[in-house]
C-alpha cells in the first residue's frame, strides 16, 4: 500500500489522514465507493421491493413507485450537481451528502405509509443522485478514468450480488430495516475512507486540453458530449427495461422460479468480468473497437432473448449482457469525463445514466401490455442500436486524442 502527499507547487496543509496517491489503484476503489454510496440501493433493488412488500404490506405498485421515487429523485440530484461540482470544494460536499443519507436512511426505517416513504425515498435520490454526480466529477481529475468506472462497476455487482443474496432473508426477522440498516452501513464505511482521498483539484485533462489544441470548435465538442450522453441514455434505459420485467419475462416462455433467480444471480456475479476487463485494458486499444463490438454482443443477446423458452439460451442472453452492461457503461461514463475535466461533463454522464435507468422500466411499462414482450425486446433492440449509432464518432474523435 503506498500513498503520497498532494502534490503542488507551494506546501500543502498539513493533513491529518494519509493521502492515498491520486491516481493509485487504492484511491480509484475508495473513489469507487464514493460514487456507489449514493445509488447502492439500485444494485439491490429488487430486495428493496421485495422488502416493502414482504415487511410492510406495500401492494407491488407502491413498493414499485418507491423504486421509481428513488431513481428519479438521483436523477433529479445528478442535474443539480452538474451546476456545483465547479463551484463548491468536493470533500465537504461529498461528507455533507453522506451524512444525509445515513439520516434520511435511518428515518426511512420508522415510516409504515406507501406515500410517506416514497416522498422521503424521492428525497433520498435526490440527495444521493448529487453524491453520485460528485464523485463522477472527481473519477474525471483522475487519469484514465475509463479504469476508475471499471471499479466502480465491480464494486456496485460484487457488493449488489451478496446483498441480492442475503438481504432477502433477514427481512422475515428482522423486517424492512435490515435492507435500510445495510445502506446506512455502506455510507458510514464510505465516509469513513473521505478522509484518505486526494484533493483533486480542477484542472485541464490532457484529452480536453489536446481537443481543444486540435481546433475544434465548442459547437463540435459539444456535439460530440450529446452523442456520448445519448448513447449512454439509449444505453441504460435498453437495458433496464428488459431487467426490470425479467423475471416475468421468463415466466411467460414457461421458465420455473428457481432456475430464473439462479440465472440472474449468476449474472451479477459473472458480469464483473466485464467492469474487470475495462480495468485491465483501459484506452489500450483504443474505445470505438471495444465499445461498438460490445454494444454489438449487447444487441445479439438481448434479442436471444425471443427464444427465452430454451434454458440454454435464457442463461447465455442474461450472462452475456450482464457482462457487456458492465463493460460499456464503464467506457460511456469514461468518455463522458474527458470532455471536461471540472467535472460537470462527467456529472451530465451520471444523469443520462439515470434517467435511463428510470426511463427504461417507465417506457417498458407503457409498452408491455398483456406480456407483449417481444415488442419489448424489438424496441430494446433498437434503442441499442441507435446507442451504438451515437457513440461511433465521438469514441472515434477521443481515440485520435490518446
Amino acid at each position: 500500500m503506498s500513498y503520497q502527499a498532494t502534490p503542488g507547487a507551494a506546501a500543502p496543509p498539513a493533513r491529518r489522514f494519509p493521502t492515498a496517491a491520486a491516481n493509485g489503484e487504492i484511491a480509484r476503489v475508495l473513489l469507487a465507493f464514493l460514487a456507489t454510496a449514493g445509488l447502492f440501493y439500485v444494485n439491490i433493488m429488487p430486495a428493496l421491493v421485495d422488502g416493502l412488500i414482504g415487511g410492510l404490506g406495500f401492494s407491488n405498485r407502491e413498493a414499485g413507485f418507491v423504486g421509481s421515487a428513488n431513481v428519479y429523485g438521483a436523477a433529479l440530484g445528478a442535474l443539480t450537481a452538474v451546476f456545483v461540482v465547479k463551484r463548491l470544494p468536493w470533500r465537504p460536499c461529498a461528507v455533507t451528502l453522506l451524512l444525509g443519507l445515513i439520516t434520511i436512511d435511518f428515518a426511512s426505517m420508522l415510516l409504515e405509509s406507501a406515500w410517506a416513504m416514497i416522498a422521503l425515498r424521492f428525497v433520498h435520490g435526490c440527495v444521493g443522485g448529487a453524491l453520485v454526480g460528485v464523485g463522477f466529477a472527481v473519477i474525471s481529475r483522475t487519469t484514465q478514468a475509463d479504469r476508475t468506472f471499471g471499479y466502480l462497476l465491480t464494486v456496485q455487482f460484487g457488493l449488489g450480488g451478496l446483498g441480492l443474496m442475503y438481504l432477502p432473508g433477514l427481512v422475515p426477522d428482522f423486517g424492512v430495516s435490515a435492507l435500510f440498516l445495510a445502506l446506512i452501513a455502506f455510507s458510514v464505511v464510505t465516509l469513513l475512507m473521505v478522509p484518505f482521498l486526494d484533493d483533486y483539484p480542477v484542472a485541464r485533462a490532457p484529452v480536453a486540453a489536446a481537443a481543444q489544441g486540435d481546433n475544434k470548435s465548442l459547437v463540435s465538442r459539444r456535439g460530440l458530449l450529446t452523442l456520448t450522453l445519448a448513447a449512454t441514455f439509449l444505453f441504460q434505459a435498453a437495458n433496464m427495461a428488459i431487467y426490470a420485467y425479467i423475471i416475468g419475462m421468463g415466466r411467460f416462455f414457461g421458465l420455473d422460479s428457481g432456475f430464473i433467480s439462479s440465472t440472474l444471480g449468476f449474472a451479477a456475479w459473472i458480469a464483473i468480468s466485464g467492469s474487470v476487463a475495462v480495468i485491465l485494458l483501459s484506452t489500450r486499444y483504443g474505445r470505438l473497437l471495444p465499445v461498438a463490438g460490445a454494444i454489438a454482443l449487447t444487441v445479439a443477446g438481448t434479442w436471444i432473448l425471443h427464444y427465452s423458452d430454451v434454458k440454454a439460451l435464457f442463461w447465455v442472453a442474461n450472462v452475456g449482457v450482464g457482462i457487456t452492461w458492465a463493460f460499456v457503461i464503464s467506457y460511456l461514463l469514461g468518455m463522458c469525463s474527458t470532455f471536461d475535466a471540472s467535472g460537470q461533463a462527467a456529472a451530465l454522464g451520471g444523469f443520462a445514466s439515470k434517467m435511463g435507468l428510470a426511463s427504461g422500466p417507465m417506457i417498458g411499462a407503457l409498452v408491455l401490455g398483456e406480456n407483449n414482450y417481444a415488442l419489448l425486446i424489438n424496441l430494446s433492440v433498437l434503442a441499442l442500436v441507435l446507442s451504438l449509432i451515437c457513440v461511433l464518432v465521438p469514441a472515434r474523435v477521443l481515440d485520435r486524442h490518446t
